[in-house]
């Protein structure tokens, strides 16, 4: 334990550090023409990606407490990706790690995202992370997202439409709801699945959701209307 908080402490203080993160998130929006900071990210979405990607989000120090160790073990022993990564760790690889791989890159993604957590607030997380993330079928950003699949502001998304949003983060070509809806319906079922755990949904309310297909749920695909 003590080899591991030595080793977390050398890693923090050797990376970068991320007062520029809000700056290259802009960058990165401006690149694929979304909005920047743009409104506050809407609560149903919000409360599904939460769920569903991180539901310690608030309360953790930007990384699973384990994770540190686990990466490190993995890196000693020649193991491979441990998974798990928070929205901090996903935000850290998507403004200053993308397209890296390997133990080295986690380990950085993890020190990066324990700065994210102590240098902006949650909703600042959040918005950078929607305004930047990809959400298949060439749409960056969730409010592209929103208007691409279905036609509506993030603020009008319905829960099943949140849910299919929130399950496309990751693996966002393999359940784009337009080209493939059956598996774009079944990651929406394990979100809604995760909605009830986390009680943000009754399990009437997500019977509800999902009685509503996902033929019915696109149907206004392909932009936002004036």
């Amino acid at each position: 334990m003590l080899f591991v908080v030595f080793a977390s402490g050398v890693i923090l203080a050797i990376t970068p550090s991320v007062g520029s993160a809000w700056s290259i998130a802009r960058k990165q929006a401006s690149t694929h023409h979304a909005p920047f900071p743009g409104p506050p990210v809407s609560k149903r979405f919000s409360s599904a990606l939460i769920a569903t990607e991180d539901h310690r989000f608030g309360s953790e120090p930007g990384v699973d407490p384990f994770a540190i160790g686990r990466v490190i073990f993995a890196g000693l022993t020649g193991g491979g990706d441990q998974g798990g990564a928070t929205l901090y760790q996903q935000l850290a690889k998507v403004l200053y790690t993308p397209n890296q791989g390997g133990v080295p890159t986690e380990i950085k993604q993890i020190a990066l995202a324990i700065k994210l957590k102590f240098s902006y607030t949650d909703p600042q997380i959040l918005r950078m992370y929607a305004a930047v993330v990809y959400f298949g079928h060439g749409f960056y950003g969730l409010q592209a997202a929103s208007c691409g699949y279905f036609g509506r502001q993030p603020n009008h998304l319905s829960w099943p439409q949140a849910a299919v949003l929130a399950g496309l983060v990751q693996a966002p070509s393999a359940y784009d709801p337009l080209e493939f809806p059956k598996l774009a319906r079944s990651r929406e079922q394990h979100v809604i699945s995760r909605l009830v755990a986390t009680k943000n949904l009754t399990r009437h309310q997500a019977n509800v959701a999902m009685a509503v297909p996902i033929a019915k749920l696109t149907a206004n695909s392909g932009g936002c209307r004036a």
